[in-house]
């Protein structure tokens, strides 16, 4: 028995959300019977000049039974809006369909952290150990048997180690990010060496591409190359109006996450949907119109079960995050430091491929792709699709895996040959 879902996380943000744009539609009615002061506002400065003339010109000719009739269409359709988000995540929230759980071998475990065997049966083929974010769980690399990367990789002849960092717990309750790349990423590093008897490579996904690096910088004798996927770096690049949000916040929330001793997974969310505060009411206005049984809805739940499965950001990597990498952009300016070693990224001597989707909200390619632009044997790989999105297109096998088993081989070779 499944417990009842949570999401969309945090629920009351998007309800009130919709229900706030919704509701600044049916408040701005009384100014059509005003001489359409809204339109000649500052508050409606946002339209294009050609665009608003025009609708002042159409409803300065209504009449009062037409304007009338105009309010109540309006009316009617934010109620219709509504009413469809509404709908949507009811039909999502009591979904029949749960993803089957998977399980891989574990090879080594500390504290929270376990590292996955998710090699095929006798597979020998080059290794690579995947390093997920610290916010979202580690199963986005294999959400399904089609798209999963883990798998995809498999086939390709590439030996796959998945580092899963589960939920921290109290080992974990006062990290840092160098304790999560020195005591945990750097132990498997080793174990992955010994076992394969030869460096290897590493790939990060979002978060999880600065701690591959700092990985590939502070250990580069057991580092073969690096895939970064859809991976930061410069944070003053597209991230404006997130950064906007925060900066005045940060005192107070600063407080909040030492007071909790961690931030909280709603929280996270909230941050998120700064990106595109829209987006959860179309994604499940969309939803309500889909047969629940057809493969799209089962998609749709798959993949938003995950989104909704994210874990907290203890006290210490919450702030560094936050503060020194969104607020003060301290990667970029060479001012992050893992274990007392400043990470830059013109040093690290290992080959590089650097995956950017071009869609991408939440890593925006110009902050990708200013990594980049620093490492000295970098290939940039730009695909099609958002942050989550390229792991999910039906192109992915071609355009994302592909390339990624063809590099881990390539590097395989030239370190044997060494």
């Amino acid at each position: 028995m499944y417990p009842p879902r949570q999401g969309p996380r945090p629920l009351p943000l998007h309800l009130m959300i919709q229900a706030c744009t919704l509701l600044a539609s049916l408040a701005a009615l009384p100014n059509l019977k005003n001489g359409l002061l809204s339109l000649k506002s500052a508050s409606a400065r946002g339209i294009p000049e050609v665009d608003r003339q025009a609708l002042e010109r159409v409803l300065e000719n209504l009449s009062p039974e037409a304007q009338g009739r105009f309010a109540a269409a309006v009316s009617a359709e934010a109620v219709r809006r509504h009413r469809t988000f509404v709908d949507g995540v009811t039909a999502y929230r009591t979904h029949r369909y749960h993803r089957p759980e998977t399980s891989y071998p574990v090879i080594w475990q500390d504290g929270s952290t376990r590292l996955l065997d998710c090699r095929l049966k006798g597979q020998t083929g080059p290794a690579v150990l995947l390093i997920p974010s610290l916010i979202n769980r580690s199963y986005i690399l294999d959400l399904t048997p089609r798209y999963s990367l883990i798998r995809g990789l498999a086939r390709r002849g590439v030996s796959p180690f998945l580092l899963d960092w589960d939920a921290p717990g109290e080992d974990e309750r006062d990290f840092t990010v160098s304790d999560y790349v020195t005591r945990r990423i750097e132990p498997a590093l080793k174990m992955l060496h010994q076992m394969t008897g030869g460096p290897v490579a590493l790939l990060g996904y979002c978060m999880g591409g600065l701690l591959a690096l700092a990985q590939a910088m502070h250990s580069p004798a057991l580092v073969s190359g690096m895939v970064l996927l859809a991976t930061p770096w410069d944070f003053h690049k597209g991230f404006d109006v997130p950064r906007a949000f925060l900066a005045p916040l940060w005192n107070n929330l600063h407080q909040f996450i030492d007071a909790q001793g961690h931030l909280p997974v709603d929280f996270l969310q909230f941050l998120f949907t700064i990106f595109d505060p829209d987006l959860t009411a179309r994604k499940y206005s969309h939803f309500q119109g889909l047969p629940s049984k057809s493969s799209l809805a089962k998609e749709f739940v798959r993949l938003e079960d995950w989104a909704n499965d994210g874990v907290p950001l203890v006290q210490n990597v919450a702030k560094e995050c936050l503060q020194d990498w969104y607020l003060n952009n301290a990667p970029s300016k060479g001012l992050w430091q893992v274990d007392g070693q400043a990470i830059v990224p013109e040093k690290i001597s290992c080959p590089s491929l650097v995956i950017v989707p071009e869609r991408d909200r939440i890593v925006t390619p110009a902050s990708a792709l200013a990594l980049s632009h620093c490492l000295p044997e970098c290939t940039s790989l730009h695909v099609t699709g958002g942050h989550v999105g390229m792991l999910l297109s039906r192109f992915v096998g071609s355009r994302v895996h592909a390339p990624i088993a063809a590099s881990v081989k390539t590097w395989a070779g030239v370190a044997s040959q060494k």
